[in-house]
């Protein structure tokens, strides 16, 4: 598992961050993931680094993220 490809929890949002993937994976243990190191799912098994299945809590804290990255360009 390549450090590289972590991203934390609350780092700003990636341009291939969407509600419903994330670039890199931000689990906060990736070990215990349910998805760790499942091709074509996993960050760091897919060829893109997208992980395709993130935690149920990162579509609320994808919104959150947004909106401060929206409310830093006013």
């Amino acid at each position: 598992m390549s450090k590289e490809y972590k991203v934390a929890f609350n780092a700003p949002l990636n341009d291939c961050d969407t509600d419903t993937q994330t670039y890199g994976c931000r689990a906060n243990n990736p070990d215990i993931c349910a998805n760790n190191e499942l091709e074509g799912v996993c960050a760091f098994c897919t060829e893109d680094h997208i992980c395709y299945k993130p935690s149920r809590a990162w579509k609320k804290q994808y919104e959150k993220l947004l909106k401060e990255g929206n409310d830093d360009t006013k």
